[in-house]
């Protein structure tokens, strides 16, 4: 049999798209004399569909979508869909796939494992299934499941999450074929681990597995695709490209399939996720343009970068807001970094506005000393301009805060933290700097000066980051044990070295600020836990490292 993995970007709750585009991907895979086609889970509806699917017309939306689907598809195809759960107990939907060919529904099997941990709360939606069969299909007897399904293997996992195994169960019953759509989203390395588990799958039931997952941005979630197939002995038969649509083949008979180049490393993977998430979340909102604060530091010229290969250079809108504390190093830098990208830099002093809000204030505030009120005035000040010419032009404003600085709160509300999207808030700063080289890789487009200068949000005289942060180096490495480990100050502090002190200090910066992180645009995200809704803290609470 050959199989074509269908790999491609779906738009959540866009029906008539997403059918047009399995329509014309399976034209493609009939015309490369594929016998049966694969698509991605819930690809006919978009992935999470989150509440959506608690709304009786979209649920019923799926079903009249695939029926249609159905008396067109030009060969057997695979389609993931919100379908009707089996009995009037429970929850009334359930995350199906479903085997479509010659104007019907052949085969139809639901999820049965739904997870719950990190971005994902299936149990809220979907009635899991109770039980799975295989399908006879030419020569292959087809053993279907869907993503979580199979990432419950007792060998491969130290500690499993489920009971039930429905790989085994498959193979049980005689499955000559495991075939999984899926929608996984990307997070930095866990393409490897895909890859590891589907391995130790194929090897350790002698079969071979194919793997289709969807990619594209929706909302916080990046999938990254990377479909594949993999022989019995564990090699890659078939693999489709990462972060881009794409349409590979397998054939079952000679084990061989189509090889798609995928990223370099880890860098080159995440830097490609935000250009990807970046470009889907302003298309699928329905803008076309961004705007910008450029501020001549590393971390707005990284942004300006993603977006430029996001959007194109017309679509980006820099614009420099020189402070009575910015250098003119600074307003240097932003220009040239514009030069080097292509894009227009628009120049807005706000020292006069500045002047303006502390006249008001003054009899307010008289006797009392300058502190962080008058620092965030500024950054409030920028932030007012940058809304105001998304609201006057459209465009939408891209913050340009990191992971470490929203972590501890190094971040002003209704002022730098002010935007749209904040497509690096789950990238550390030392990752940021990472970024930026990689986004020089074909030449210099940030210049070399932004890279060589201490970090300051230039709201004082002399300010630089380390006024009030640790080294970033070390903040990060606090960090990354503490959110995305989950690590005590104590086992932090014996891990690393650093002072007690030092890392109760980050820990309490973290919890106290989560009330900023509740009002910040929504980030992209690419580590193991980002700030949005796969990591869950309340704001009044009292618990304490």
């Amino acid at each position: 049999m050959k199989i074509a993995l269908a790999q491609f970007n779906p738009t959540v709750g866009d029906f008539q798209g997403n059918r047009a585009r399995i329509l014309e991907l399976a034209h493609a895979a009939k015309a490369g004399g594929a016998d049966l086609a694969v698509f991605s889970e819930l690809c006919l509806c978009g992935y999470p569909p989150q509440d959506l699917i608690e709304r009786p017309a979209f649920a019923q939306r799926n079903q009249t979508e695939l029926a249609g689907l159905a008396r067109e598809i030009p060969l057997p195809s695979i389609i993931g869909y919100v379908g009707k759960a089996p009995d009037d107990t429970g929850k009334p939907v359930a995350n199906s796939a479903a085997l479509i060919a010659s104007a019907k529904v052949l085969f139809e099997q639901h999820k049965m494992l739904l997870p719950t941990y990190d971005v994902f709360d299936e149990t809220r939606y979907f009635r899991p299934a109770s039980t799975q069969h295989i399908f006879p299909l030419a020569a292959e007897q087809l053993g279907i499941t869907i993503c979580e399904d199979c990432w419950n293997d007792k060998i491969f996992w130290k500690q499993r999450l489920y009971e039930r195994d429905p790989v085994a169960e498959l193979v049980s019953q005689g499955t000559t074929l495991l075939l999984n759509i899926s929608s996984s989203p990307y997070t930095q390395d866990k393409r490897a681990l895909r890859q590891d588990m589907l391995r130790a799958i194929a090897r350790r039931h002698g079969l071979p597995v194919v793997y289709v997952n969807q990619v594209g941005g929706n909302d916080s979630l990046i999938f990254d695709g990377s479909s594949m197939a993999i022989l019995p002995d564990g090699r890659i038969a078939a693999q489709a490209k990462s972060f881009e649509e794409d349409l590979v083949y397998f054939d079952t008979a000679t084990g061989t399939g189509d090889v798609h180049r995928q990223s370099g490393d880890e860098i080159e993977s995440v830097y490609r996720a935000v250009v990807l998430g970046t470009r889907d979340y302003v298309r699928k909102c329905g803008f076309r343009k961004v705007v910008i604060g450029l501020s001549g530091g590393i971390d707005s010229s990284l942004v300006a970068a993603l977006a430029v290969d996001a959007l194109g250079p017309a679509n980006v809108l820099g614009v420099a807001m020189p402070g009575p504390y910015s250098s003119d190093a600074a307003l240097g830098d932003a220009q040239r970094l514009a030069k080097n990208l292509g894009i227009e830099l628009m120049v807005l002093p706000i020292m006069e506005t500045f002047r303006s809000y502390r006249q008001t204030l003054a009899a307010v505030f008289a006797g009392l000393a300058e502190d962080t009120t008058e620092e965030n005035l500024q950054a409030r000040i920028r932030g007012n301009l940058l809304m105001a010419l998304s609201n006057k032009f459209g465009s939408l404003v891209l913050s340009t805060g990191n992971k470490s600085e929203i972590a501890v709160g190094y971040c002003t509300l209704y002022g730098d933290m002010a935007g749209g999207l904040a497509i690096i808030s789950d990238v550390p700063k030392g990752m940021v700097y990472e970024l930026a080289h990689f986004a020089n890789c074909a030449g210099e487009r940030i210049p070399r000066e932004v890279f060589t200068k201490a970090p300051s949000a230039e709201l004082r005289p002399n300010q630089t980051d380390q006024d009030s942060l640790p080294p970033y180096d070390v903040l990060d490495r606090i960090l990354k044990a503490y959110v995305e480990d989950l690590r005590t100050a104590e086992q932090i502090a014996q891990d690393t070295g650093f002072p007690l002190d030092l890392v109760q200090s980050v820990a309490r910066q973290v919890d106290r600020n989560e009330y900023k992180r509740k009002q910040a645009p929504p980030g992209l995200k690419v580590t193991s836990k980002a700030f949005s809704v796969g990591r869950r803290f309340p704001i009044a609470q009292k618990f304490s490292v």
